[in-house]
């Protein structure tokens, strides 16, 4: 991952040379026109297309759909009068905006289509610092498109890109408003709605019952083989015991997806187990709610420590298995004013239909205080574990009590 930064550095910095020195030779030439520059940006955009396309990250319809979107751009700017003569202050503004918008903009094509999680902080135990960016750096880059979106309040691709971003800094909150202004301007856009109800899922403890199921089917009703749109459905109807549905949505992904890709072979082995689930629960008797895998219980700070808590600060309340992966299998997220909190955690919180509360006889229970929000413990932050407990149980108690160091 490293190395494919690198050279992502390297491929932007190329471009910015090719780009950038030129407009500041020009201060005083005769006007230039700008086909030479879009045709340049459309094909490395077609380029950008026929890549997702090979690696399963877009499906074909969705491919022909955005390469003619860019073909009618294209000949619709190519061609247009020239530009008037620059002024030097004037093309070295141009060059700085330029030297801002390229490796931004890179930024915003890879959180549309990229792996996001080899991104995430807790990829594999690295960092953004182990990929060449501090947090600190990336949330500068995301605080100065809210800024340039205040101005620019009509801009849908800006806050579809701040969405995106805000995602990715876990802040999904704000990525969720920010997704919500996006919607409200471009309301037909079903990768934008199956987004934002990805992001509102995430804000509100990772459910998509109400609103997020709302948004995902606008989605699939303007584009029936989205396949965000379809795999938020199929989970949903996953996490309702709605086995049979969830196998229909996902077995659709399958329909819009090469079927050697690596998404197709995720979506086979969660339509296995959903059909498996389907089987075991028409062989089972009817399950009743208060048999469903669930933990609840009440989280507390040692007085020491409660003055370091902001009431804004993020509460990460989770729970692990006693013994094997330490990836959470249930996750909910509350704020520090809400401490003491009491809270429920369950198989409608998984982060994976692989991986449930329901699975495992005894899980260990975690609070943390995150004053970045980020889900891998940070310097700073506050935190404590209970003893491993039994599923089922309903007065678990969780002190924090420790800072990390």
């Amino acid at each position: 991952m490293t190395a494919f930064i690198v050279l992502g550095a390297l491929l932007v910095a190329v471009a910015l040379l090719f780009v950038v020195p030129p407009l500041l030779r020009r201060g005083s030439r005769p006007g230039t026109t700008r086909d030479a520059v879009n045709v340049a940006v459309y094909r490395d955009q077609l380029r950008e297309l026929d890549a997702d396309l090979r690696a399963g990250t877009l499906a074909r319809d969705q491919h022909e759909r955005a390469r003619a979107e860019i073909e009618t751009r294209m000949l619709a700017d190519v061609g247009k009068e020239e530009t008037p003569a620059r002024s030097p202050r004037g093309s070295r503004a141009a060059a700085l905006i330029l030297g801002l918008a390229v490796p931004v903009c890179a930024l915003a094509v890879y959180l549309a289509v990229g792996n996001l999680g080899a991104l995430a902080p807790n990829a594999g135990g690295t960092t953004m610092a182990q990929h060449g960016m501090s947090e600190q750096q990336f949330e500068a880059l995301v605080e100065r498109l809210a800024a340039r979106l205040k101005d620019n309040p009509d801009d849908a691709e800006g806050w579809m890109m701040l969405g995106r971003s805000y995602a990715v800094l876990e802040r999904f909150g704000e990525s969720a408003e920010a997704y919500a202004k996006a919607a409200a301007r471009a309301p037909g856009n079903a990768q934008l709605l199956a987004d934002y109800a990805d992001a509102l899922a995430m804000a509100q403890g990772r459910r998509l019952q109400g609103e997020p199921e709302k948004l995902v089917a606008r989605a699939l009703a303007i584009d029936p083989l989205n396949v965000k749109a379809l795999l938020l459905a199929g989970t949903a109807a996953f996490n309702r015991n709605d086995y049979s549905g969830a196998v229909r949505y996902w077995q659709r992904i399958l329909d819009a997806v090469p079927g050697e890709s690596e998404m197709a072979q995720r979506v086979r082995t969660s339509i296995a187990e959903a059909r498996a689930m389907s089987t075991g629960r028409q062989a089972a008797a009817p399950e009743s709610k208060a048999d469903r895998g669930r933990v609840r219980g009440v989280v507390k700070i040692v007085p020491e420590l409660a003055a370091k808590v902001r009431p804004g600060d993020t509460v990460f309340i989770f729970a692990r298995a006693e013994q094997g992966s330490r990836m959470p299998l249930a996750i909910l997220r509350k704020q520090g004013r809400d401490l003491p909190a009491e809270f429920t955690l369950d198989d409608s919180m998984a982060m994976s239909p692989a991986a449930k509360l329901s699975d495992h006889p005894r899980v260990v229970i975690g609070a943390r205080v995150s004053k970045s929000a980020n889900a891998t413990p940070q310097p700073g932050d506050l935190q404590g574990l209970s003893a491993p407990v039994r599923v089922g149980a309903g007065s678990v108690s969780v002190t924090i009590d420790t800072e990390v160091r």
